[in-house]
């Protein structure tokens, strides 16, 4: 999900006589589904509600139910739209287009963004049709004068979507089967709740707001904001004093830190693009999806405050897969088949 938010369907016009009912509906179903919180919690999430500590641990399945609820997935070509909001360098657009450009590149060498997209194509839809192996790299839009201020509620999060998609000038196409809307905000852009237990999240954006129901998500750099909660464990925080920052595979720690966390919400976008597919938990309106059950590890072991076995470049940064041009940390996702985390780097592979 991007986790812990409330999973809810889009705006549809409603009946005069509703219209007291519908109000109270929106008022609780806006919230996308909830934003991704790299591990070291500071507070009880749903996951760990529904859970206990036991989720957290790579090898965990006694109490997972993840279950697919006949909704939609992406099993077409995925394509990405990346939304650059707020000032962007070259390097860190570089850093993001290779990752997203990572996933169908099979050739990579092992352990590859690819090898773990893997995972994510193991699931299947009511007709038993895979997750799409393809994922592009679609047309980009941006907005350097922060069109829409630098606090943006997750309501005006759809507003500049609708601003991409409808732009007079180079507006992103319309692509509501195959297409996510990546909504990626500057390190000096707040978004609601952004920091607190929200790292990104995704959603469908509603009729009333954009017009269209298009699967998107957000992920925000954290690097001035809150780099010990969204960027770890290239930056610890403060609570955690015995803990030591690990470097950066590419010399970015808030761009490197929204690595994972795109991973996350890409992962959880095209297996439960509407909300209906593919969750754990007995409340929709708090599904726990297949990377928010693998929160935190990186690695074979991981679990609690250990992120797993990770690999180290002789130029002394951690990562624990390789991609386009470049290497990168990513959380690993669950794996329904085999009923546990995984991941391309795990020892047993």
């Amino acid at each position: 999900m991007s986790h812990r938010s409330l999973s809810r369907r889009p705006e549809a016009p409603v009946p005069v006589i509703f219209y007291f009912f519908g109000a109270f509906l929106f008022f609780f179903l806006t919230l996308p589904v909830n934003g991704w919180r790299p591990w070291p919690n500071q507070k009880p999430n749903a996951t760990e509600l529904l859970y206990g500590g036991s989720k957290k641990y790579e090898g965990s399945s006694e109490f997972v139910h993840l279950k697919y609820h006949m909704g939609p997935v992406l099993t077409a070509n995925i394509t990405v739209y990346p939304i650059w909001y707020g000032r962007w360098g070259n390097s860190q657009k570089r850093i993001i287009r290779d990752f997203i450009s990572s996933f169908s590149a099979v050739d990579s060498k092992h352990p590859s963004v690819a090898g773990w997209w893997k995972t994510v194509q193991l699931y299947t839809d009511q007709t038993g049709a895979n997750i799409s192996r393809t994922v592009h790299l679609g047309e980009e839009k941006n907005d350097r004068f922060y069109a829409h201020g630098k606090s943006l509620t997750r309501l005006s999060v759809q507003s500049v979507i609708k601003s991409a998609v409808t732009a007079r000038t180079r507006p992103l196409p319309l692509n509501p089967k195959t297409g996510v809307y990546l909504l990626l905000t500057s390190d000096d852009v707040y978004v609601q709740d952004f920091c607190q237990n929200v790292c990104g999240f995704h959603y469908f954006t509603f009729p009333s707001i954009v017009g269209y129901t298009l699967p998107y998500a957000w992920v925000g750099n954290s690097a001035k904001l809150c780099p010990g909660t969204c960027a770890y464990p290239f930056s610890v925080p403060s609570y955690m004093p015995g803990f030591k920052a690990v470097k950066s595979p590419n010399n970015d720690v808030g761009v490197d830190g929204m690595i994972s966390v795109i991973a996350h919400e890409i992962a959880e976008v095209s297996t439960n693009p509407l909300v209906n597919a593919w969750y754990a938990g007995q409340d929709p309106s708090f599904p726990v999806e297949i990377a928010d059950l693998c929160e935190g590890i990186y690695g074979t072991g991981g679990g609690g405050s250990y992120t797993g076995q990770m690999l180290n470049g002789e130029d002394g940064a951690t990562y624990n897969m390789n991609g386009v041009r470049r290497r990168f940390l990513v959380q690993w996702v669950w794996n329904h088949i085999l009923n546990y985390c995984s991941g391309p780097n795990a020892l047993d592979q």
